[in-house]
């Protein structure tokens, strides 16, 4: 008969001290039970390419801008080019003038030194926007260069008070999907962010510079702007991001779980997504604090599907 084998997660893992029949229960957790929450305002739906309804969503509020004369303020994530190249083209298809749009980018990377990635750096967060969804609208149609916002030197210790100002008060939109750690942005399980004794006192942190957790990394390394390849030593060790205050105050928050590596089944996002949505509510997994706030959540199929061991499969 074989004996269970037992052993204690490494130190590094940022939610090792939670109940272990809790972490089997969503290992457990498939697309049956995935949806309920006893919060009805944290709504949790699995549906395949919800990237669709991001578009969708920020094309219609867009539109609206255009057609009631009225500000529309949104939190837009970096890098996302297959959202945001579509979605210039539908402004441009149908002539939306974006007068009225302002935009926020989440996270920028910075260095050892905190210093912020000029919009020039070509895996940065701001060159990406830029490049992929600013100028790809029509000059006729963009927004004024003023109403795009990201994080820099200058302005990182007023970056929460510009977004409540310029959305005259919360009246903004925080698009978003979780990194390995469970981060919105870069609010990770970090030094900067994890000394408080409260959920409460968490919430109130506003943007800042942070140190990234090594799987924040380790996540970002897969990524294209940095080849794809596991690359540690490639990705920068600190970014400026949104605090958990930006997330309290948003009027609306639409997140997505449905990143795989590569369009394969294997998913950094499987354990998380069910920590987020289904764990207790920790700074230890940043996006586990949606569960506080109306949110819609979009969960693809295969991330809601059991965790288990798959025998004769490898990397």
């Amino acid at each position: 008969m074989k004996s269970e084998f037992k052993f204690a997660a490494a130190p590094w893992v940022p939610y090792k001290d939670f109940d272990p029949a809790l972490l089997a229960r969503l290992r457990r957790m498939g697309t049956k039970d995935y949806e309920k929450h006893p919060n009805p305002e944290f709504r949790i739906k699995v549906l395949d390419n919800a990237g669709v309804i991001d578009i969708a969503d920020r094309f219609a509020q867009i539109k609206q801008s255009d057609e009631q004369n009225r500000k529309f303020v949104m939190i837009c994530g970096n890098p996302n080019p297959n959202t945001y190249m579509p979605l210039a083209e539908l402004i441009n298809l149908y002539r939306i003038n974006c007068r009225n749009v302002y935009c926020f980018t989440m996270d920028e990377w910075a260095d050892e030194a905190s210093h912020i990635a000029p919009e020039t750096y070509r895996a940065g967060f701001t060159y990406s926007f830029l490049k992929y969804f600013y100028e790809k609208i029509d000059p006729a149609l963009r927004m004024p260069r003023k109403n795009i916002y990201h994080p820099t030197d200058a302005n990182m210790a007023d970056y929460s008070k510009m977004l409540f100002d310029v959305s005259d008060g919360g009246n903004y939109t925080l698009y978003s999907g979780p990194g390995w750690t469970g981060h919105i942005a870069f609010i990770d399980p970090c030094p900067e962010l994890c000394g408080c004794e409260t959920i409460e006192e968490y919430l109130e942190q506003p943007a800042q510079v942070v140190t990234l957790h090594p799987l924040t990394i380790a996540q970002n390394s897969l990524h294209g702007v940095f080849g794809c390849s596991g690359d540690v030593g490639n990705v920068p060790p600190k970014a400026a991001t949104l605090g958990p205050l930006d997330v309290k105050r948003a009027a609306r928050r639409i997140e997505e779980h449905g990143l795989t590596t590569m369009g394969t089944f294997s998913s950094w996002q499987r354990m998380v997504s069910r920590l987020i949505c289904h764990g207790p509510v920790s700074p230890m997994v940043p996006g586990s604090i949606l569960q506080l706030f109306p949110t819609n959540v979009y969960v693809a199929s295969t991330i809601a599907q059991p965790i288990e061991c798959e025998e004769t499969v490898g990397y």
